[in-house]
């Protein structure tokens, strides 16, 4: 059985492979029901997944091209403290609009776990990414 923080990791790779081919699904079922994100520049932060499913991009209409989201998780640290865990890492994310010029937001990220039922999942998360002009 992998560790609690290989577990971690692990989820860290499948929610940024989820996110790169778009699998919204995938992504909530990563985090708590009452998750919450601090972000760069809101004043307030965005609570469930309610809110962050629809903070992201209208799926396409048929035919029309999706934006193309990668990205890097660079993680730091990760400490576990019975059924939480802390990881910061380094985040670069790339967004390309079809026919656009990509844009870049890179910084660090700070995200608590909460393990529930035998999985850990995302349940806060601080991220501090700005944009990344040239």
């Amino acid at each position: 059985m992998p560790t609690d923080e290989q577990q971690i990791r692990d989820l860290v790779a499948r929610w940024m492979t989820a996110t790169k081919a778009g699998d919204t699904a995938t992504v909530l079922s990563l985090m708590t029901d009452d998750v919450m994100f601090l972000v760069a520049g809101r004043q307030e932060p965005m609570r469930g997944k309610a809110a962050f499913a629809a903070a992201l991009p209208a799926p396409p209409s048929a035919g029309t091209p999706a934006p193309t989201i990668d990205g890097t998780s660079d993680i730091q640290e990760i400490v576990v403290a019975g059924d939480h865990a802390y990881l910061w890492s380094k985040l670069r994310v790339v967004v390309t609009p079809p026919g656009g010029a990509a844009i870049t937001r890179a910084g660090h990220t700070l995200t608590i776990f909460r393990k529930e039922a035998g999985r850990w999942l995302l349940c806060r998360d601080a991220n501090m990414l700005t944009r990344v002009e040239g």
